[in-house]
């Protein structure tokens, strides 16, 4: 992790000294509502931080009579602040016992007048908490040590995000941190799909992790952000809030839906057709819907309605349904809808048979921080024709891949991260990408325990299976062994192993039978 000075002169890493930061409010908040603490703080910071160099400009410039008209900074992607709502007069009322209700208050004021934050910050929630206001004074003072704006080039703030969404992640442990999906999944998803134009769409967007990294791919491949524009759903309010947060303080403009919403029950966007889709839905989720609900949903349109036993189905139905005719959605599934029986197994064909799987992805275990099983990445596509495309500055050919899916298995991947988790490296990415950009232009070659690619013959006759170790070869470590050469080996080794136990163990009995100690092993002890 990169250093950073601060305006204390501190080299220690930003991210590291306001995580130590943060921690110091166990006692007066529980660790699971602080990270809201923490990041509606940066995004105060990081807020004011912009409008006074905005504010800075506008005067330099002669303006000084606007400098009170939000116009004049909203027109520059900045938001407007009232003197309550700059970090500047926070900090000076930092030590105050109401700084709690002041906070509250700036962010409520924020809100009001920029209407891109409509139902994204907190409300009332600093005072709701009863924090110790000594602590959070604390905290302000080592946010306020941070220059937001100090290099245009260093996503700061965004840095911090990320690194906090993934440290309360790993804190809150198992069943918690579902708002977060890691980052290298989100880089080999968006490697592999190539959001460069268009519209895309997240049905389970939590923190924004997707979004964030589409536009991140984006800029590392020197396209244009604007050429993109962002739809995602988000069911649980207070992710739905950090979702909004993290997309406006890295200035990316999106739409998700006018309230937190169930993605089945309430769809936010229901004409929706995206270009692209990047997912990591709720794995298994049972009793999705009522025995007699979403029967005629438009969504099934085609195909059998998935079971309310498992969501697993009805999130592919629904990202299905919202690709465009040359859309492609890469998502995250668990092991399980590879091969399910049922009403699963007649959508699954069903999907194989009209062309859209285009490669299936087995990652090893250990990615997330909320579970230990190895998942599945999805790619499906609604156009797997010949055809001639531009992505990004490259024109590229397709072949035709309807009959065929790739099948690749990640697991032997990755590299250890936090002692106990897995994270994909560049290289990783760079191997699985390039393998899959390979096979949709020309037929390659099937390489053992890493990937294959299967006919639509070869998986009608594993009854439409997708589990990729049907398909993939698996190299049989022991072929080439002479069997009896072997254990003469082995024989010969023991032989000689029981011998020295052997002149060991009557080595020893005679040092006791000299001591006049002799052992009796035909004896029964008492």
């Amino acid at each position: 992790m990169k250093k950073m000075a601060n305006k204390n002169g501190n080299d220690k890493a930003i991210e590291v000294t306001l995580w130590e930061a943060a921690n110091k409010l166990r006692g007066s908040v529980e660790p699971a509502e602080y990270k809201h603490v923490v990041l509606s703080l940066i995004f105060l910071k990081f807020a004011s931080d912009k409008f006074e160099e905005h504010r800075a400009r506008l005067i330099a410039e002669g303006k000084e009579k606007y400098l009170e008209m939000a116009d004049f900074y909203n027109m520059s992607n900045v938001f407007f602040l009232e003197e309550n709502s700059r970090w500047s007069y926070l900090i000076k009322k930092s030590k105050q016992n109401d700084i709690a209700l002041l906070i509250d208050t700036a962010l409520h004021t924020i809100e009001k007048n920029n209407k891109a934050l409509k139902g994204a910050l907190p409300d009332n929630y600093f005072s709701r908490l009863g924090l110790d206001a000594a602590k959070l004074a604390s905290l302000l003072d080592t946010i306020n040590d941070i220059d937001t704006t100090k290099d245009p080039k260093q996503d700061v703030v965004g840095r911090v995000y990320e690194y906090f969404l993934g440290k309360f992640a790993l804190a809150e442990g198992k069943g918690k941190g579902e708002f977060y999906t890691p980052k290298s999944i989100v880089n080999l998803i968006a490697e592999m799909i190539e959001p460069y134009k268009g519209i895309i769409y997240d049905p389970a967007c939590g923190s924004g992790g997707m979004f964030v990294q589409s536009v991140k791919f984006i800029e590392a491949h020197h396209g244009n952000k604007k050429e993109v524009s962002i739809y995602g759903q988000e069911y649980t309010n207070t992710t739905y809030k950090l979702a909004k947060m993290n997309l406006a303080i890295r200035g990316i403009s999106a739409n998700l839906g006018e309230k937190a919403a169930n993605t089945f029950l309430d769809d936010q966007h229901k004409d929706l057709k995206a270009d692209f889709i990047m997912a990591n839905p709720p794995f298994n989720q049972k009793d999705w819907r009522a025995e007699n609900e979403l029967i005629d949903d438009p969504r099934w349109m085609g195909y059998d309605v998935p079971p309310k036993s498992n969501a697993n189905y009805g999130w592919i139905l629904n990202m299905v349904s919202k690709l465009s005719d040359n859309g492609v959605a890469g998502f995250i599934l668990a092991n399980g809808a590879l091969s399910g029986g049922g009403d699963e197994y007649k959508i699954r064909r069903k999907l194989i048979e009209n062309n859209l799987v285009v490669d299936i992805l087995v990652l090893p275990r250990n990615l997330f921080y909320t579970t230990d099983i190895s998942v599945t990445l999805w790619i499906v596509n609604k156009n797997k024709k010949v055809q001639t495309r531009k992505i990004g500055e490259e024109t590229r050919n397709f072949r035709n891949r309807e009959k065929e899916i790739l099948f690749m298995d990640l697991r032997q991947m990755g590299e250890p991260f936090d002692k106990k988790y897995t994270q994909f490296s560049d290289a990783d990415i760079q191997k699985v990408t390039s393998i899959y950009h390979q096979w949709q232009t020309k037929e390659i070659e099937n390489i053992p325990e890493f990937c294959y690619s299967a006919t639509f013959d070869e998986i009608a006759k594993k009854d439409f299976s997708l589990v990729p170790s049907k398909y993939i070869e698996f190299v049989n470590r022991d072929e080439g062994i002479d069997f009896d050469e072997k254990m003469q080996a082995l024989q010969n080794e023991f032989t000689e192993l029981l011998k020295a136990e052997a002149t060991s163990k009557n080595d020893l009995l005679s040092v006791f039978k000299e001591l006049g100690f002799p052992i009796n092993l035909n004896s029964k002890n008492e």
